[in-house]
This record gives structure tokens, sequence and C-alpha cells, in this order.
């Protein structure tokens, strides 16, 4: 079944600025604005951060909302699960791609996106050891 053609909430190396943006999204997108996530958290991984959704929906994740060109959609996508490791239904994988409701920074908005969050084993890994992104920012972040 083909996945609908949703837009993408970016929260880590994809924003603008950071090391995977210009790689995938460069030349692919129609928009890129500010956004975020709420009801989930942000955990520092090695070298990208994980979304974790939280129970009982409290914290946010910042990040960008990004609407990719029509005719990149499906190679973006691809492209995408790629870089996050994420194969439907595959225990293995690190993220899970999931439809959610985020808010644009600029009106509040809602809109429906696709977001990778961390797949549930590395939720729970996180939950229990991580090192959580007090401000759900990924550029804010403090080294080491």
């Amino acid at each position: 079944m083909t996945p609908p053609p949703l837009p993408f909430f970016v929260y880590g190396t994809l924003r603008p600025g950071e090391p995977n943006h210009d790689a995938f999204l460069r030349g692919r997108t129609l928009t890129e604005e500010p956004a975020r996530l709420a009801g989930a958290v942000l955990y520092d991984g090695p070298g990208y951060p994980y979304a974790v959704e939280a129970p009982g929906g409290s914290g946010t994740v910042h990040g960008d909302l990004v609407t990719a060109r029509p005719e990149d959609y499906h190679a973006l996508l691809a492209a995408l699960d790629h870089l996050e490791e994420y194969a439907p239904n595959d225990p293995h994988s690190l993220y899970e791609r999931v439809a959610r409701q985020v808010l644009r920074d600029t009106d509040a908005t809602a809109v429906r996106a696709w977001v990778y969050v961390a797949a549930p084993p590395v939720a729970a890994r996180l939950r229990a050891r991580g090192r959580l992104i007090e401000t759900g920012d990924w550029t804010t972040r403090r080294p080491g």
C-alpha cells in the first residue's frame, strides 16, 4: 500500500544547517518551516537525536515541517526511510515512521506529517538510560 503524500517533520540532522539537510533535502522541497511536535521528548543519540513519544502527552520536540516537491516525493520518502534505517514491520528498525499532528510555529496550524520516532525497543532503552535534551531542540544540545 502506498503511503499518503504527507509532509515530513524533521528534528535532527535533516534540519537546515545540519549535516544531512543539503544531501537529502536541497532542491527537493517546496517549503521548510519551523514547527513542533507535542507529546514527545528528545533524546541524544550517537550523532543524531531520537524523538520518543511521551506517556501522558508531555513534552515538545522542535523542528521543521518539510513539504516535498510532488515530483520528488516518492524518491525522498525512500531516501529518508533508508537514512533512518526504517523498514515496515522490521523488528531491527531504529525508527518507526508514523503520521502525527505537528504545529506550525508561525500560526499554530495543525498539520499531519510523517515523523520518525524511536522504535519501541529503542524508546524503552532511552527512557531507562538515555540523555534527554531538555529543550526539545537538537540545535541547542551541548556537545559531549
